[in-house]
């Protein structure tokens, strides 16, 4: 007869005196019996761990039959599951990790024998790679002096990726733990951004004045929005308002043939695409307020619908080719280096902190998905109220 789901047996194994448990599973395609095998030396031993399998059975609904391999478990999960669950622009980066980083180091290991120590020895071997890819296959011996060793971000990615795969085989019952859970990412250093004051601001938009791409640097410095929300902005969103519901980003043809179904994306050519930022909170219609509405209003003058900022040809813009150009703009007008484009999202919390907005406020401005993150990207603190604050609490004291 049969058994159920849950229901197991004990018996000892005559080929080695083993004492082994058996569990049944819910049945496999087409109704194929699956069991559970696990052997131990100690009877008592054996019907404890049955005890265990028979709670991770009614927690789970499922469990492993085989000793699964990480790198077997990795294979499937990038290939066939993550496309569906990644955005494409994410997903190189993460298949990337995985062929670079995860198979090569943790692969061998059965993926419920993992543990914390496989992972922290990975974190070890990531910081003891050099940057530099024409060293990694070289005698560290021979490595010049001063070899510069890849930083946390690394390792903090391959913990990240790690845990999403060991989540999605959890909730198959192809593992009972995610031993990410159990040793956190090592810690990323502080690294002050860039950015502009609000002086230096006023300067470079003195600077744009008479250059044609005024309007293009204008609408960066004056939003604070994403690289590439000023780059997909489009004229019909261009009202009293300006709509960044959209962003372009360069995607490759094979990654987005993998993704999800509910992605919403628009092709404009090659590998440029128009796309939905990833979280609602990007999804933001903010006011447009002069003087960027007249510079905007004297750029678009005699332009059809589409892109609003294209390169000199009517091609959108690249991405990495707008960063280029920031920089040579940060050097022509004397800026600081170091100052990316990226940073003027930051000089936007600095200048709206000193004009006294709230931080609800400023995060809805810059389409962050919490306040603590824009806290985070503030850089400088406002002097002249902290010094209002404390001298008010003096007064106070004197009383």
């Amino acid at each position: 007869m049969t058994r159920g789901k849950g229901e197991g047996s004990v018996y000892k194994r005559a080929s080695d005196g083993l004492w082994c448990v058996r569990i049944e599973l819910p049945p496999g395609p087409g109704g194929k019996r699956r069991q559970k095998v696990v052997c131990r030396k100690s009877k008592a031993v054996a019907i404890a761990e049955m005890g265990k399998l028979k709670k991770e059975l009614d927690r789970l609904g499922d469990l492993p039959t085989s000793s699964l391999t990480l790198e077997k478990w990795l294979r499937r999960w990038i290939d066939d599951i993550a496309p569906k669950e990644i955005r494409p622009k994410s997903y190189a980066a993460y298949k990337s990790t995985v062929d670079g980083w995860l198979i090569p180091l943790l692969g061998r290991h059965k993926i419920d024998s993992l543990n914390a120590d496989h992972v922290r020895e990975m974190f070890k071997h990531i910081a003891a790679t050099p940057k530099s890819q024409k060293l990694r296959g070289v005698d560290p011996k021979d490595w010049p002096k001063g070899t510069v060793m890849l930083g946390p971000d690394t390792a903090i990615k391959a913990h990240a990726v790690l845990s999403s795969a060991l989540k999605t085989a959890m909730r198959e019952g192809k593992a009972t733990r995610n031993v990410c859970e159990m040793v956190d990412p090592p810690r990323k250093g502080k690294v002050q951004q860039g950015s502009l004051t609000a002086k230096q601001t006023m300067e470079l938009l003195a600077h744009l004045a008479t250059r044609a791409d005024r309007a293009l640097w204008c609408t960066y410095l004056l939003t604070g929005a994403r690289r590439g929300e000023i780059l997909g902005l489009e004229a019909d969103r261009v009202t009293e308002t300006l709509d960044l519901s959209w962003q372009l980003l360069r995607i490759t043809e094979a990654d987005m043939a993998k993704a999800p179904a509910d992605y919403e994306r628009r092709h404009l050519s090659g590998s440029l695409w128009l796309t939905r930022p990833k979280s609602s909170s990007g999804w933001r219609i903010i006011p447009l307020v002069e003087p960027l509405r007249s510079i905007l209003a004297l750029h678009m003058q005699g332009r059809g619908p589409g892109l609003v900022f294209t390169r000199d040809d009517g091609s959108p813009w690249d991405p990495d080719t707008i960063t280029d150009a920031w920089a040579a703009l940060m050097v022509e007008a004397g800026m600081p280096a170091g100052v990316v484009l990226h940073g003027a999202r930051h000089t936007m919390i600095d200048i709206l902190d000193a004009a006294g907005v709230d931080r609800n406020t400023q995060k809805d401005i810059v389409g962050h998905s919490s306040i603590k993150m824009t806290e985070a990207y503030r850089t400088r603190v406002d002097q002249a109220k902290l010094t209002v604050a404390m001298e008010s609490m003096a007064r106070m004291l004197e009383q």
